[in-house]
């Protein structure tokens, strides 16, 4: 359930090449960078390849001490830990990988499960490392979203204990493994645990995000009615999405009784949207229609092309009858659109200076136990209440149920509370280190869509992996990290490790 759609004040062009500047980092943490490149690269990208071989996706029948993947991804990592000296505590959910003794400590998190895949959609199996398909890339769920920072962070404390670099603090990588489904484990973990004083996320973007949007969601729910006249045109069946944190490239609809002069309708509004690919077949007396759009993580909704909204604005100059699929249809069209800002739901859009605006995003329709539910995911910054966002959802609803005169099954509301460490003391440090090894001097912290275990740290912000300015594609069909990036995120991750523990 992560998000991170994120506001972005840099003009300076990108720098791959590190920069010896007065103000950077300091020299036994530029030494020890380049030398955890030049030691640990194969054995990082080798590693990574280890760990995104276990499908790590949470199983509703079947608990995370009894799943074989889970057991084998900690058992592989904690073997992996110990090959290089560190040390590795398993405590269920949580597995945490230490290096040095300090009375303090600081805290590098970060997660072991992943979002499903389908293996459809990928030129190889998502849980294979792919570093051939496209040259300079390396494709499998898990590579930016969380595997790849796992794997660079481990060599990060490998090349920090081979150079005995002097740590004022314990350096502890916390690897939680419900990030992705349930943050309740991590929750009962922390009562007992004893934080550090510096908290790190390596699951966002750079330079240092310092906001979080809160992971909210709609839920509008219509019960299955019979069509008053089932010679005439309905919607037998609309639906999309796989899951709740992102936008989704394909979704389906099938139209009973269409005439051809409804059809060429559909067919000239879905040729307004060219960005989308829809496919018509005819099929025992239905007209089915897919589209498909870009996959992303639902927090940058910017960086996808929703297939449920544009289909169902496709499907928008016909009154369709109120069953399910028509009701949803139209409540799709007339409050959510194709817009990702909620502009269309009554008063509810809103934004904030520094985290920008509210996003909105379809993520599924799908069948459920009460009939045909839409789950629309808002990311929602400060700036409005949760008292008065609430309220303004139930009487957009509640306007539209009296001006169409349909009713819905069930509404559910979710909102999470957006997060802020502006006053993290690591803050500025880490922006040294971003800085310093970009050479993006005006670089500063940022938001993103939220939300990351930050939220349940004190004073915790997050430092990559993923650079400013580029699409995450943790949560896409076509999840990869290049391999720039990973050499690139090795040298800050060793220099930030350094930078922060001896602060």
């Amino acid at each position: 359930m992560k998000f991170r759609s994120k506001i972005v004040r840099i003009a300076a062009p990108l720098l791959l090449c590190p920069l010896a500047a007065a103000a950077g980092v300091s020299p036994v943490a530029q030494k020890t960078a380049d030398y955890a490149v030049d030691k640990y690269e194969a054995a990082m990208t080798d590693t990574l390849a280890e760990l995104v071989q276990f499908e790590t996706v949470a199983r509703e029948d079947l608990p995370l001490e009894k799943n074989p993947e889970f057991t084998g991804f900690k058992d592989t990592l904690c073997g992996k830990a110990e090959g290089l000296g560190l040390e590795c505590e398993d405590h269920g959910y949580v597995v945490i990988v230490a290096l040095g003794q300090g009375e303090e400590k600081i805290g590098i998190v970060t997660h072991g499960d992943v979002q499903p895949a389908n293996p459809a959609k990928w030129k190889k199996s998502p849980f294979e490392l792919d570093r051939t398909s496209e040259p300079g890339k390396l494709i499998a769920r898990g590579s930016e979203d969380d595997k790849g920072p796992i794997a660079t962070a481990l060599y990060s404390m490998k090349a920090i204990k081979d150079k005995g670099v002097p740590m004022k603090r314990r350096v502890e990588l916390i690897v939680y493994l419900g990030e992705e489904s349930d943050w309740a484990p991590l929750q009962a973990f922390l009562k007992d645990y004893d934080m550090p004083a510096y908290n790190i996320t390596i699951d966002a973007n750079y330079p240092v995000v310092t906001a979080e949007k809160g992971w909210s969601e709609i839920r509008a729910t219509f019960a299955d009615a019979a069509v008053a006249d089932n010679s005439k045109p309905y919607l037998s069946n609309f639906q999309g999405g796989y899951f709740g944190s992102q936008v989704p490239d394909e979704a389906h609809a099938s139209v009973a009784n269409p005439t051809p002069a409804l059809e060429k309708a559909i067919r000239a509004r879905a040729a307004q949207h060219p960005q989308v690919k829809f496919e018509f077949a005819r099929k025992d007396g239905l007209l089915e229609i897919t589209s498909r759009g870009v996959a992303t993580h639902s927090s940058e909704p910017e960086h996808g092309i929703n297939a449920i909204a544009f289909l169902a604005d496709a499907l928008g100059n016909y009154e369709w009858p109120a069953n399910a699929a028509g009701a949803t249809v139209r409540y799709i069209n007339d409050l959510i659109g194709i817009g990702i800002t909620a502009e269309q739901f009554g008063d509810i859009a809103y934004r904030d200076d520094f985290m920008g605006p509210m996003t909105g995003a379809l993520t599924m329709v799908k069948v459920s136990d009460n009939g045909l539910t839409s789950h629309l995911n808002l990311r929602r910054p400060t700036g409005k209440t949760a008292e008065l966002l609430e309220k303004q959802i139930h009487s957009a609803i509640d306007g539209w149920q009296k001006k169409t005169g349909i009713e819905m099954a069930d509404v559910g509301v979710h909102l999470g509370q957006p997060y802020r460490a502006d006053d993290a003391p690591q803050v500025q440090p880490l922006l040294k280190v971003f800085r310093h090894f970009t050479g993006i001097e005006d670089a500063g912290p940022v938001a993103i869509g939220g939300s990351t275990n930050a939220k349940l740290l004190p004073n915790a912000v997050s430092f990559g992996p993923s650079m400013p300015g580029k699409a995450y594609t943790g949560h896409s069909e076509h999840e990869f990290i290049t391999v720039d990036q990973l050499r690139l995120n090795l040298k800050m991750y060793t220099a930030m490790m350094i930078e922060i523990a001896n602060l």
